[in-house]
């Protein structure tokens, strides 16, 4: 089945995090960590895990991702805090289409203080190339001004004009046209202009300009909604496993709510991280503790935490340790304490780490539910498609998004959560 959206991100939880504004509005949607999968999802996201990449590179996976997984209509989105070769993605989706079609860009995400004024991206006030963003040890963003960022005009979308006429304007402005969004209303209007200008439009945004364009275009054939839990499963009692693999400040302090909530929690030395057998040992402990768990009063969530920037058992910065090295080293950990003990569910949280796990897992992606609305921003609930785990709770959420209690809430969604498929 030709999907009516396909949606081309940069990494796994921003995919989820799109995917998820329409299944939210009544279409079925799936996360496809293999392109061209057949399946019956009105809507597929899909991962270029091109955030870190060259341009040459972000832009031939691009290129491939829309050849392998055709749909009517295409989303590109991109960062909300600009990280990662944008334009260059860009820049190949418009080699790819017809020689009329406008790149209509719109980063911004009010609902999560991610706001465009001027050209400029603004995160909570700051603009973004100000934030900790600006100093990412991986793709730092040092220009908030998104004109300049693309070599493209800025437009603001008058109130008063209509989908018609804004359409007329964006066509003339040029094959690029960064627009600016305040508010919901204003990523609302950007929807309808992109929808009046139909196949010669390609939106390019985050999950806010997502969300508008959900709302506007509803399916013909609505998802239905998962029904309640009825009895209880195996899984009944079982924790809820927590991994994150982000090194975002915001994470960080979920992280510590989690604790402060009653969760295990097991982090690493950056040290053993970079060695096997310091990993193998740490490993080990982690499963030897869910075992003894099975027998004794335990906590219902733990989580599994990539190392603290500056941490260390000598209490000197670490060496510096690869991101896709800590993605790929929880991952296994988290499914060698799976195979010990099956979890109620799992929240991923960090696009590398939400591959890297899904891989293990041997799945093919996630079926996305309706009905998660209040769990928060940026967090994609959901049923592990394919490999041993098949039809598991799943969670993913972008680490830079989310209030402090965000993971406690995504953990609960899992747990009461039973499998759609």
């Amino acid at each position: 089945m030709r999907p009516d959206t396909v949606i081309v991100a940069d990494d796994v939880t921003g995919a989820g995090d799109t995917a998820v504004q329409f299944a939210q509005e009544g279409w079925t949607a799936e996360l496809r960590l293999r392109r061209g999968a057949d399946g019956d999802a009105q809507v597929v996201a899909v991962s270029t895990d091109s955030r870190a990449c060259s341009e040459e590179d972000a832009a031939a996976r691009v290129r491939a991702a829309v050849a392998q997984t055709p749909g009517t209509h295409v989303f590109k989105k991109i960062d909300s805090t600009l990280r990662g070769p944008i334009r260059a993605e860009i820049e190949a989706l418009l080699e790819a289409s017809d020689p009329d079609v406008v790149a209509v860009v719109c980063p911004a995400f009010p609902g999560v203080g991610r706001t465009m004024t001027d050209g400029v991206l603004y995160v909570d006030g700051t603009p973004v190339g100000a934030t900790s963003v600006g100093r990412d040890p991986v793709t730092p963003v040092t220009e908030s001004h998104v004109p300049t960022l693309l070599g493209a005009p800025s437009l603001r979308l008058d109130p008063d004009e209509g989908p018609a006429a804004h359409a007329a304007r964006l066509r003339k402005a040029g094959r690029i046209v960064v627009v600016d969004a305040a508010t919901d209303a204003d990523l609302d209007r950007i929807a309808r202009a992109v929808h009046e200008l139909g196949d010669r439009a390609l939106p390019v945004g985050a999950a806010g300009l997502a969300g508008a364009l959900a709302r506007l275009r509803r399916p013909e054939r609505p998802a239905h909604a998962p029904p309640p839990p009825a009895e209880p499963d195996h899984r009944q009692g079982a924790p809820v496993l927590v991994v994150v693999t982000s090194l975002h400040s915001a994470a960080r302090g979920q992280i510590r709510a989690l604790v402060d909530d009653g969760a295990e929690h097991h982090e690493p030395d950056p040290s053993a991280v970079l060695d096997d057998e310091a990993w193998r040992a740490f490993a080990d402990a982690v499963t030897a503790t869910a075992r003894a768990a099975d027998t004794a009063d335990t906590a219902d969530t733990i989580v599994l935490s990539a190392p603290e920037r500056g941490s260390g058992a000598d209490g000197n910065v670490p060496p510096h340790v690869p991101p896709d090295l800590v993605a790929h080293r929880l991952a296994d950990a988290a499914a060698h304490l799976m195979q010990a003990r099956c979890p109620a569910g799992i929240v991923v949280t960090g696009g590398d780490g939400a591959r890297a796990l899904l891989e293990r897992l041997e799945g093919t992606g996630i079926r996305l539910d309706t009905g998660h609305a209040d769990v928060g921003q940026g967090v994609a609930v959901g049923s592990v498609v394919g490999g041993w785990a098949d039809r598991l709770p799943v969670a993913t959420k972008a680490g830079g998004f989310g209030e402090p209690d965000v993971l406690i809430r995504a953990a609960r969604a899992v747990r009461r959560k039973r499998s759609t498929r």
